[in-house]
Order: C-alpha cells, then structure tokens, then sequence
C-alpha cells in the first residue's frame, strides 16, 4: 500500500503529464512560481488536444515559430485571457509561451508521438530573461525521458 501511495504522489506531483486529451492552465501563481503553465511539458499523441484555461487572466498561447515547432506547423496564437484549444496532427516537439510573460520564463513543451526529430532545433531557440535558464533544464528533462 505504500508503495502505491508512494508511486500516486510521484505521479500527482510532478510537472509531466501524459494524456489523450490535456488541460493547462494560464496562471499567476503555482507554489513558489509566477507566471507560470500549469503543466510545463506535456507528452500526447497525434490527434489529441490541449486546452489552455485562462484560470487567470492576462495570459495567452503562442508557438514559438522559429525553430520551435516541427516542419509544416502553421502560426498559432491565441487571444490573451481566453481559453484555446489545439489539436495536434504533426508529431514533434512544440515550444510555446506566453507572449505577455515569456521573459518571465511561462514558456512550455508539448511532444507529439514521442517524437524528438526538432530536438536540435528547439535548443536553438533564443529565449530570453528567466525562460533562458527554465527551457535549459526543461529540454534537458526531454532529452533524457525519450
């Protein structure tokens, strides 16, 4: 029993999520972070959606075009405090942020089918301020869990 617990906490409490379809939410605060993706990567097959709550308002979704999306992924960008949903059709790997606060470091992944084939391109991006040091060890944490 308590390793089943032990497990269900791991679980519930880290920042990974694996799903067929997933909601994130847009907040100004999660435990000690600010501005911060309710879930900061996320692992979905082809075909599945994610939704984006606006749980707090002043944020939105925008993929980061240049170098962070897979080949053929056309512009996506959401109003700010609105709820917006994607479907997901090309595998690869998406970095997003929020337009307002990307220097804040509110900045996510999604991988599509276990795909890591942008991997280098992603590591390419220039981001900027505190979201410099979070997608270092957020790619890092995709790197080593394929």
């Amino acid at each position: 029993m308590k390793l089943f617990l032990s497990i269900l906490i791991l679980l519930l409490s880290t920042n990974f999520a694996i799903a067929a379809d997933v909601t994130v939410e847009m907040l100004n605060k999660l435990g000690k972070k600010k501005m911060v993706f309710s879930e900061e990567i996320i692992r979905i097959n082809s075909g599945d959606t994610v939704l984006w709550k606006a749980t707090d308002k002043g944020h939105n979704v925008e993929f980061i075009k240049k170098g962070g999306v897979p080949k053929g992924v056309k512009k996506f960008k959401s109003k700010v405090s609105k709820d917006t949903k994607y479907k997901f059709e090309i595998p690869g790997i998406y970095a997003y942020q929020c337009t307002p606060h990307k220097n804040m470091g509110m900045i996510g992944f999604v991988i599509v089918g276990n795909n890591l084939d942008n991997l280098e391109s992603i590591k390419k991006i220039k981001f900027r301020g505190k979201s410099e040091k979070i997608a270092k060890s957020l790619i890092k944490e995709i790197s080593h869990k394929h």
